[in-house]
């Protein structure tokens, strides 16, 4: 009898290892290329215990303006989404908002604008080409992209640019919560024409969640798109008025 209740009671802890390290495999496989940010006071402590841990252990980052670009290079923004992101501009005396509906498949993003006259402006671009509609127009402009990037017909910044500043120019990084969106937020210092940026990236999509334009300290843009629709968007955003199927190309 007792032999029995031995073999039951090393039998049930053999399957709680198993389960155990089945549950740390799983977790190693999903979040292993994930930045986990730290809470604040205990970086060096987590850091030292993660790369005790060996390989698969989890990227811990803390942020700071000597790190963020390091951090920011680890991001990458998904494959296919789509959002709305809503931009703000500001002036002496008053202000103007606007909202753009964006849609990305690999290397296309579509655009849709209401603009001030009631129009919509639609846009498809590679990045190398661009095409142009207005409303339900059959009559599509294309030609060069140029140096008008598929972040500029969405009116944002590119946050990626910081990987090419000077440490001296990042006035400040951390990781913030937006809304319950964790994110690598990175301030530059004011440039000689008085423009200072703020960027809010978060750490799960990659994407660009909010920023702010400053001159001389006052805000003059600003931009928001706390989420984001990461299912395949369908193939019929990217068919241009004539028939012509992008996707493909």
């Amino acid at each position: 009898m007792e032999k029995r209740k031995i073999s039951r009671v090393a039998m049930g802890f053999i399957v709680l290892v198993v389960l155990v390290i089945v549950l740390m495999f799983t977790n190693s496989l999903r979040r292993s290329s994930r930045i986990t940010l730290p809470e604040e006071g205990n970086t060096a402590e987590q850091t030292e215990e993660n790369t005790a841990a060996g390989d698969d252990a989890l990227t811990v980052i803390a942020v700071t303006p000597e790190t963020v670009q390091t951090a920011i290079e680890t991001l990458h923004r998904p494959a296919q989404y789509s959002r709305t992101i809503r931009v703000e501009q500001v002036w002496s005396g008053g202000s103007g908002s606007f909202d753009t509906t964006v849609t990305v498949s690999g290397r296309w993003t579509r655009t849709d604008r209401t603009l001030a006259d009631g129009q919509t402006r639609h846009t498809i671009t590679d990045g190398e080409i661009t095409y142009i509609w207005y409303d339900s127009e059959s009559a599509v402009y294309s030609g060069p992209a140029g140096e008008i990037t598929p972040d500029d017909e969405q009116a944002i910044p590119t946050y990626e640019t910081i990987l090419d500043l000077p440490v001296e120019d990042i006035a400040a990084a951390d990781y913030r919560s937006v809304s319950g969106v964790n994110c690598i937020y990175v301030e530059t210092v004011q440039d000689p024409e008085g423009y200072s940026q703020r960027y809010w990236v978060s750490v799960e999509t990659g994407l660009l969640v909010a920023s702010e334009r400053l001159l001389e300290g006052e805000t003059i843009y600003r931009m928001a798109s706390l989420t984001a629709d990461l299912s395949t968007p369908s193939a019929d955003r990217f068919i241009l008025p004539d028939g012509t199927v992008l996707l493909d190309t």
